[in-house]
């Protein structure tokens, strides 16, 4: 071999090693939400990822990747490159619920994705169009009962929470009320303010400022005790619905296969991020519980939550729509 040559192989050789050596991370992260701007997904995504760009000087570029109840998004980001340059936010459908639900999902939340925090969860409320005669619970189950399939609610896609939790209560109450699902939570809204829906039972920071405006009227609270930025709210277990248990919920995940010294440094700084003061502060104030667990608490908790799903849709025989 010339000299030349070796001298060409020793550089590039030379290289190849200084990048493998480089310190994760060396350029930018996506971060993929599957579900639009605005949405709490996206809200919280962005909180993140600004908080890692601030911490590691490189940026966190959100993409908003929507469709098929979060499923398009998170099936994207399941067959990224394990590399730990892709991110992906999710909540209770595409992670722990679709799997059950969906005939055919083109990835296995369990196995194609791994968890690395849990960041925050907030209860439902049930609000409803202002047209609704109703004031609580009773009086939407009654007015549901006496129109039945007249009236619709929004969610934010198949097997979603705010899908799931109306299910339970069709099935609980015996209630026929048509389901009507969005791409996230701004259209639901848009839609109920003007009445083409009457109903969604919806994470509570994205319809609170509606309810204190009085343009939405809400009903009941999913949660096991009332909300603090909105007590006047009876919870649903207060108002006849004992065993009531619908939390919904947002975390972090990546592909699986990223490299487990990579999943462990990204939990570390989720959790140091959810308890920076001025990001619980703020994630407060719009409803959220925030939490920041680790990788292995995340994993757990969504083998529970997915086994807690899977049996709501087999007792209530939810479809997708």
């Amino acid at each position: 071999m010339k000299p030349i040559r070796i001298c060409m192989l020793f550089a590039a050789l030379a290289l190849a090693a200084g990048a493998a050596a480089q310190p994760y991370p060396a350029r930018p992260i996506k971060l993929i939400v599957p579900f639009p701007p605005g949405s709490t997904p996206d809200i919280v995504g962005r909180t993140l990822g600004q908080k890692l760009t601030e911490s590691w000087g490189q940026p966190v570029v959100v993409e908003n990747r929507t469709g098929a109840g979060g499923n398009i998004g998170t099936d994207a980001a399941a067959k990224s490159a394990p590399d730990g340059y892709t991110l992906v936010t999710g909540i209770n459908g595409p992670i722990a619920v679709n799997k059950a639900l969906y005939e055919h999902l083109p990835y296995d939340p369990q196995k194609d994705l791994a968890p690395i925090s849990l960041l925050v969860s907030a209860a439902q409320l049930l609000v409803v169009h202002p047209s609704v005669p109703a004031r609580n619970l009773k009086e939407f189950v009654d007015h549901v009962r006496a129109n039945p399939g007249k009236l619709s609610y929004g969610s934010v896609g198949s097997g979603s929470a705010s899908h799931l939790t109306m299910e339970i209560l069709k099935s609980e109450a015996k209630l026929y009320i048509v389901h009507i699902p969005y791409r996230g939570f701004p259209p639901v809204v848009t839609d109920l303010l003007g009445g083409n829906i009457h109903a969604t039972f919806a994470i509570a920071p994205a319809v609170l400022p509606q309810v204190k405006a009085g343009k939405l009227k809400g009903l009941a609270v999913t949660s096991a005790a009332r909300n603090a930025l909105a007590p006047e709210i009876p919870t649903v277990a207060e108002q006849g619905f004992p065993r009531f248990d619908a939390t919904a919920w947002i975390g972090v995940l990546a592909p699986a296969g990223t490299p487990a010294a990579i999943v462990e440094q990204l939990g570390a700084e989720a959790q140091r991020i959810m308890r920076l003061t001025e990001v619980r502060a703020a994630l407060e104030k719009l409803g959220f519980d925030v939490i920041g667990s680790s990788p292995a608490q995340f994993a757990a908790f969504i083998r529970a939550e997915t086994e807690k799903w899977t049996q709501v849709v087999r007792a209530v025989g939810a479809k997708p729509d």
